[in-house]
């Protein structure tokens, strides 16, 4: 019988009704006590890292989660982080960029009404996200919400109330889960079972990559984070002096443009930009429309920047992706070209080769 490590946080899921409002209260060895099916399907183990509700949900706590796993990650065949639903998405990509390549599965899920409550989904989401766990074919981190099975990195919250609350932004899901049924929409690589060997690659390589095992594109894990990020969506008439004013406390700005690229012309936008970049710090441009990306090649009020080498382009990423991966690149190295390295693989399907 195979194992799964229940990695427990809090969020939604774990929430009880208190005067002020709903807030975690239960652990988790009571949320796999109301779903007794998990009994059946393989032998599990608890921990409980956390017990908080996502809105407080901090890069901190993504590498808590991610010394959970990596210490845990011989003695089980998968994984299934419980979390509330509103960062899940930032927490997901944050995990895919920090455990890259991972043969055994790493899932996350959690629930739109408390585990306690009458109406609840997640009983069934913690049932299918283990079930997805178990199967040979799964590997690396994704969602597993309402049946559809998401890759990390391209994960959104697109509702507040229905059950339904993810969506794969830009890229197929990877699967459906049905009763007892996985349905996949082609071939997974399969599983080979790998072993997170601490050590086996030591020391750091060139761009400031920490690899533990996984030296032929296999399991790679690292340990640190720049969480100087910050994410400014452009507005109409928003004065673009905002960059001076955030290079105190950001290395890098993720900016949010219109349309599929456009970035105004009046004002000193192209002063403010240039300079940002000019000094040393990393801006990663991309769209505010929800899907099909950026191309700031596309109009003359972006083609500017297009040309500009030292501007990143999201492509057709998630905002929440872009953040944990340009916190993830900064934290591994501060030279321009091996961030740009860093920023422009590919990982867990986050971006399409040519975006």
């Amino acid at each position: 019988m195979k194992s799964i490590l229940l990695v427990a946080t809090g969020g939604t899921i774990a929430s009880v009704e208190e005067e002020g409002g709903l807030a975690p209260a239960l652990g988790g060895e009571e949320l796999a006590r109301y779903v007794p099916e998990l009994g059946s399907l393989c032998a599990y183990d608890v921990v409980q890292p956390m017990n908080i509700d996502s809105t407080n949900m901090r890069p901190a706590d993504w590498m808590r989660m991610r010394d959970v796993i990596v210490d845990a990650y011989d003695d089980y065949d998968g994984f299934v982080v419980l979390h509330g639903t509103d960062t899940m998405a930032y927490t997901a990509a944050a995990l895919s960029y920090l455990i890259q390549g991972s043969p055994k599965p790493i899932v996350l899920t959690g629930s739109q009404q408390p585990m306690a409550s009458p109406f609840t989904d997640a009983k069934l989401n913690v049932y299918q996200s283990v079930l997805y766990a178990l199967d040979d074919r799964s590997r690396d981190v994704s969602v597993v919400f309402g049946g559809a099975v998401i890759a990390g990195t391209r994960a959104r919250k697109q509702r507040t109330m229905s059950f339904n609350a993810f969506a794969s932004v830009n890229f197929p899901e990877i699967a459906l889960v049905r009763n007892d049924r996985i349905v996949r929409a082609g071939p997974s690589a399969p599983s080979d079972g790998g072993r997170c060997k601490a050590g086996a690659e030591g020391g750091r390589g060139e761009g400031g990559e920490a690899g533990m095992g996984g030296r032929d594109g296999g399991l790679r894990v690292y340990d640190r984070l720049n969480e100087r990020v910050f994410v400014l969506k452009l507005t109409p008439e928003m004065n673009p002096a905002v960059f001076d004013l955030l290079k105190r406390d950001h290395d890098a700005i993720i900016l949010e443009t219109f349309g599929i690229g456009g970035i105004p012309d009046y004002g000193d936008y192209q002063r403010a930009l240039f300079d940002w970049v000019d000094s040393g710090r990393t801006l990663v441009v991309t769209t505010q429309v929800p899907e099909e990306g950026c191309d700031l090649g596309v109009y003359e009020v972006g083609r500017a920047y297009a040309e500009h080498r030292g501007i990143l382009k999201g492509g057709d990423m998630t905002t929440e992706a872009l953040v944990a991966k340009t916190m993830w690149a900064l934290g591994q190295t501060n030279d321009a070209d091996e961030i740009r390295t860093l920023f422009y693989r590919v990982v867990n399907h986050d971006r399409t080769a040519e975006a």
